[in-house]
C-alpha cells in the first residue's frame, strides 16, 4: 500500500485540486456555488469542465458519466467517451460545461411510479456541485440529480438535498431569535454499513443467494453466534486482506473508512466513516457498497448486503448516526457539562423528539423494505415499534422539567478497575441501548431501523423534514414574542414538547413483549411489515409536511408510495418463484434419491435380519414429509401465478395472507429434511459449510 496521505483522494476533483487548477475568480464563483447555492452560469462551467477534464485524463481516465441514484435505490450510469471526430480520422478530447451541467439519459425504464409513461423516454441529470466528482474504473463521474422531460424528480439525491435546505433554513430561524446567525445549519451523518462476506464458491452453488440476496432454506449450523467469539475477534487472512483492499479503494476516492471490525454473526463485519455533509455521506455510502462487491470478488468472496441472509442470526444494518452542525463548526446536539441548564440543547433535543413521535409513522416507511421486514424485531435488530432513548441523564432532565421540580445533577466519575496497572476509567452519564431504534448517544442520534442494502437518502428526507417542521413551529411560537420574553417562551415550549411528546421515549428493553404491551397502551405504532406500514405514507398530515416544505407534491409521494410496494411485491414474487425452483429442481430429487438408496440399504439389511420393522418406518416418515413439501411447493407455485402485479397494494395484501405463510411452511419442511438427510445427498451447501469456510 502507498502512502494513506498520498493515495487518499487521489482520484477526487476535490478542494484541493480545483483551487490549484481554477483562475481565482472561477474557484471563487464555484465556491459561492458550493457552500450559498448560488447559480453557476456556463463560462464558469466551462472553464470547470475544462481543468476537469485535463484532471481525469491526467488519471487516466477515457469516459464521464453523470452518476445518479434512481428510485431504484441503487446508482446509474451512463458512459460516453471524451472523443470528438476530428479532420483526417483523428480525434480530440472535450468535454463542455453543457455536457458538466446536465445530461440526457433514457429515463423510460427507471421506475417513476406513474409519473410519466414508458414512451416518455426523456430524462435530464443535473450536476449537484456540492458533492465532488471522482474518478472510478477509468470513468469520471459526476454527481448529479436526475428528473423528468416535465420537471418531475425521478431520484433520491434531489429531495434529499431539499430537505437539508429546509431544515437549514427554519434551524437557522430558530437560531437567530436566540440571537445566534449562522448561515446555514448542515447535518452531519456517519453511515456504519454491515456485510456479510462468504466464499464465491459457495454462493454460485445457491440459487436464492444469487437471485434474491438471501437464504429462503437452511437448518441452523450446530455451531453460529451462540459463544459471541466472532464479534471483534481476530480478523481471517483473507478477510483482513480484502479489508485493506477495500480501505485502500475507498480511501482513493476520498471516503472516510476509519473502523472495521467482526460483527456478531459469523461472516458478518462492519465498516464505519467519518462523518460529513448528509449528501455527501449519502453519495459516499452508496459508492462503498459499489465497491465491496467488486473488492470482494477480487479475494474470492461474496459481499452480502441484505439485511437477513442467513435465518436464526444477527441480520445486516446500516446505523444513521445523525447530527446538526452550525457553519460556524457549532454542534447542536451537544449537552455540555450541564444539559439540564443549556437552553439550546433542551430546544434541539426538543425538536427532535417532537419530530419523531409525530411522524413516526414516516420514519417507520423510511426503512419499509422486503428485506428489512425479515430483519426488524430479533437478532439485535431494533423491533418495529419507534422510540427515542436519551439515556438515564437526559430523562431525569427530561423528568425534572415536566414536573417542574429541581433537577439534581449527577456527578459521573470514574470506574474504579481495582488494579495497580490498569487507570481508572472516566464514566459516561449514559449507557447505551442496542435494542432502541433511535438513541441518543452523546452529539448525536443513532438511528438504528435502516437496513444494510438501503440507500439512505430516504429515511433523511423524512428525519430532516420532521424536524424542519419542529423548527418552524417553535420559530413562529417565537416570533411573536418580545424580544425580552424568549427566554421564558422557550422554557415554555420545551416543557409542552416534553410532555406532549414523552411518550415516545423510552430507555427500556425494546425486545421484551412487555414494551409491545406498553406501547400500544402508549398508542404508538407497531407495523410488522412494509405493505402494513406504506398504507401510513400518504397521509393528508404527511402530504401536507412536505408540500409545505417543498420536498414533495402530491403525484410525487404518491408515486414512491406505489414504487415501494411494486418493488416489495416483484421481490417477494421472486423469492417465492424461486423457492418453488430449488424446491422442484433441487430438493425434492435429492430428498427422493436418497429416500431410494435409504430403502434399499434398510431392505438388505433387513433381509440379513439385522434390523426390525421399527427401523423401515424411519422412511415412512421421510415419505410423509417430502409429500407434505411437494404438496406445499405446488400449492405456492400455483399461488404465486396469481400475485397481484398491477394494483400494487392488492398484490402486497396477497402475499402477506396467502404467499409468506406458505413459504414459511415450505422453508419448516425442509429444512427438517436437511438436519436428516446424508450430507453427500444435499443439494447445495449448508449454513456450516457457507458461515465456517476456511
Amino acid at each position: 500500500m502507498s502512502s494513506i496521505t498520498e493515495i487518499f483522494g487521489s482520484m477526487v476533483f476535490n478542494e484541493t485540486e480545483m483551487k490549484s487548477r481554477l483562475p481565482k475568480h472561477v474557484f471563487s464563483e464555484l465556491q459561492k456555488t458550493r457552500k450559498e447555492g448560488k447559480a453557476l452560469n456556463q463560462d464558469i462551467a466551462d472553464v470547470v469542465a475544462s481543468a476537469m477534464k485535463n484532471w481525469a485524463l491526467e488519471k487516466g481516465a477515457t469516459h464521464f458519466t453523470h452518476w445518479f441514484q434512481p428510485m431504484t435505490g441503487y446508482t446509474a450510469e451512463k458512459h460516453d467517451s471524451f472523443i470528438n471526430p476530428e479532420e483526417g480520422g483523428r480525434v480530440i478530447l472535450e468535454f463542455s460545461g453543457k455536457e458538466l451541467l446536465k445530461g440526457e439519459p433514457d429515463a423510460s425504464s427507471f421506475p417513476s411510479g406513474g409519473l410519466r409513461a414508458t414512451f416518455e423516454a426523456r430524462g435530464y441529470t443535473a450536476w449537484d456541485p456540492t458533492s465532488d466528482a471522482f474518478i472510478k474504473e477509468k470513468t469520471l463521474c459526476i454527481p448529479t440529480a436526475f428528473c423528468s422531460y416535465n420537471g418531475e424528480i425521478l431520484d433520491k439525491k434531489t429531495p434529499l438535498l431539499r430537505s437539508m435546505d429546509a431544515l437549514s433554513l427554519q434551524a437557522c430561524r430558530v437560531l437567530s431569535l436566540m440571537g445566534k446567525h449562522p448561515k446555514r445549519v448542515s447535518v452531519s451523518l456517519g453511515c456504519e454499513q454491515e456485510y456479510f462476506l462468504i466464499d464465491k464458491e459457495d454462493y454460485a452453488k445457491r440459487p436464492d443467494l444469487k437471485l434474491c440476496g438471501r437464504t429462503l432454506f437452511g437448518a441452523p449450523s450446530p455451531k453460529d453466534q451462540q459463544l459471541g467469539d466472532h464479534y471483534f475477534g481476530s480478523l481471517r487472512t483473507r478477510v483482513k486482506a480484502f479489508m485493506e483492499d477495500l480501505d485502500e479503494e475507498l480511501w482513493k476516492l476520498g471516503i472516510y473508512a476509519k473502523t472495521e471490525h467482526n460483527e456478531v454473526a459469523p461472516c458478518q463485519h462492519e465498516l464505519a466513516p467519518v462523518y460529513t455533509v448528509c449528501n455527501i455521506a449519502a453519495d459516499q455510502n452508496e459508492l462503498t457498497m459499489d465497491i465491496m462487491k467488486k473488492v470482494a470478488e477480487r479475494h474470492g468472496f461474496a459481499c452480502l448486503l441484505h439485511e437477513k441472509p442467513f435465518a436464526g442470526i444477527n441480520g445486516s444494518g446500516k446505523h444513521n448516526n445523525w447530527s446538526l452542525c452550525t457553519d460556524e463548526g457549532e454542534n447542536l446536539l451537544k449537552p455540555g457539562k450541564s444539559p439540564a441548564e443549556n437552553k439550546q440543547f433542551l430546544l434541539m433535543l426538543a425538536a427532535v423528539i417532537k419530530a419523531v413521535d409525530d411522524y413516526a409513522d414516516l420514519i417507520r416507511v423510511s426503512v419499509a423494505t422486503a428485506g428489512n421486514d425479515c430483519r426488524l424485531g430479533g437478532h439485535e435488530a431494533p423491533p418495529a415499534i419507534v422510540s427515542v432513548y436519551i439515556g438515564d441523564t437526559l430523562e431525569k432532565v427530561v423528568d425534572s422539567i415536566i414536573t417542574g421540580s429541581v433537577y439534581q445533577n449527577v456527578n459521573y466519575g470514574k470506574l474504579d478497575t481495582k488494579t495497580l496497572a490498569l487507570p481508572d476509567i472516566p464514566q459516561d452519564n449514559s449507557d447505551r441501548n442496542r435494542t432502541s431504534p433511535f438513541a441518543f448517544t452523546g452529539e448525536k442520534f443513532e438511528f438504528r431501523m435502516p437496513g444494510s442494502s438501503m440507500n439512505v437518502s430516504c429515511m433523511n428526507i423524512m428525519l430532516n423534514t420532521a424536524v424542519a417542521e419542529s423548527f418552524r413551529q417553535f420559530a413562529d411560537q417565537l416570533e411573536k414574542v418580545a424580544p425580552e420574553d424568549r427566554d421564558s417562551e422557550i422554557d415554555k415550549i420545551v416543557k409542552k414538547e416534553f410532555t406532549d411528546h414523552h411518550r415516545i421515549i423510552f430507555n427500556g428493553n425494546g425486545y421484551g413483549e412487555e414494551w409491545v404491551k406498553e406501547a400500544e397502551r402508549r398508542g404508538l405504532h407497531n407495523l410488522r411489515n412494509t405493505p402494513e406500514t406504506l398504507k401510513y405514507f400518504v397521509t393528508d398530515k404527511n402530504l401536507e409536511l412536505f408540500k409545505r416544505h417543498g420536498i414533495y407534491n402530491r403525484s410525487e409521494m404518491q408515486a414512491r408510495h406505489d414504487i415501494t410496494l411494486d418493488e416489495y411485491v416483484k421481490t417477494k414474487t421472486i423469492e417465492a418463484e424461486t423457492m418453488v425452483y430449488m424446491s422442484d429442481k433441487l430438493i425434492f430429487p435429492s430428498v427422493l434419491r436418497y429416500i431410494t438408496d435409504l430403502a434399499a440399504g434398510l431392505k438388505r439389511i433387513k433381509e440379513l435380519e439385522l434390523i426390525g420393522d421399527e427401523e423401515l418406518n424411519l422412511i415412512q416418515s421421510y415419505v410423509k414429509e417430502l409429500k407434505a413439501l411437494r404438496r406445499d411447493t405446488e400449492e405456492l407455485s400455483k399461488k404465486a401465478k396469481l400475485i397481484p402485479q398491477e394494483d400494487v397494494e392488492a398484490g402486497a395484501d396477497y402475499i402477506i395472507d396467502q404467499i409468506v405463510p406458505l413459504m414459511d411452511s415450505i422453508r419448516a419442511v425442509a429444512d427438517e429434511l436437511e438436519k436428516k438427510v446424508a450430507k453427500d445427498y444435499w443439494p447445495y451447501p449448508d449454513y456450516a459449510d457457507i458461515l465456517f469456510y476456511v
